[in-house]
């Protein structure tokens, strides 16, 4: 019968059931087996790497947020609250970890604008956790560069450890212990630098204060 049809017919044809057998393919049965599959073996990455509270999500360990304090009358920018561990800056600044903001600034390590930035969020950091300017690590005044990277470096996480033990009234030697338990090392062994999940850490240490 195809034999009958116009060359241009047939060729139609043909490219009709190569598009209705690749869209079961690579649309239907691929997606399927890959979901299977994750769900299968790694359940807790396919479903967004959930952090739970007594069952109920509270937040991703794959996008960072802010621990700040309510806002206060005629304050348009919450305050960090000290009795949390900082993450580092967002792409979307005051407004949160926004995933519809994420990139990073473009902005060129000779640049004034970001060079005054940089400036100003070091003696905020230095005022806010008690210590020199000069000893705020460079994660905690520069964004990442997706701008939600809920990871801090540990040299931040340690820093911040005499705040938190004093906001909540315990051991600096037990929350140092916590941070200490939440270092990942380098990727492979050597890629990148040794870091903390700052959402996890948070997480952990609401436990540590409820023992």
């Amino acid at each position: 019968m195809l034999g009958s049809l116009a060359p241009v017919v047939r060729h139609h044809l043909a490219a009709l059931r190569m598009l209705l057998v690749f869209t079961v393919i690579t649309g239907i049965a691929y997606p399927l087996v890959v979901t299977g599959v994750a769900q299968g073996l790694f359940p807790y990455q396919a479903n967004g790497s959930m952090i739970k509270d007594n069952g109920r999500p509270v937040a991703s360990a794959l996008i960072g947020q802010n621990f700040d304090l309510p806002l206060r009358t005629g304050q348009t920018v919450a305050a960090p609250d000290p009795k949390w561990f900082q993450p580092r800056p967002s792409a979307a600044g005051s407004t949160g970890y926004d995933p519809t903001s994420s990139g990073a600034s473009n902005l060129g390590p000779n640049n004034a604008t970001l060079i005054g930035t940089i400036a100003q969020r070091r003696a905020a950091v230095a005022a806010f956790d008690g210590i020199r300017p000069s000893s705020v690590p460079a994660d905690a005044v520069t964004a990442s560069g997706s701008g939600l990277d809920p990871d801090i470096s540990s040299a931040y996480a340690y820093e911040q450890v005499n705040r938190v033990a004093k906001a909540r009234g315990l051991a600096p030697a037990a929350v140092r212990r916590l941070v200490a338990a939440h270092i990942s090392g380098r990727q492979l062994g050597f890629l990148g630098q040794e870091n903390v999940n700052v959402i996890r850490l948070n997480h952990d240490l609401a436990a540590l204060q409820q023992r």
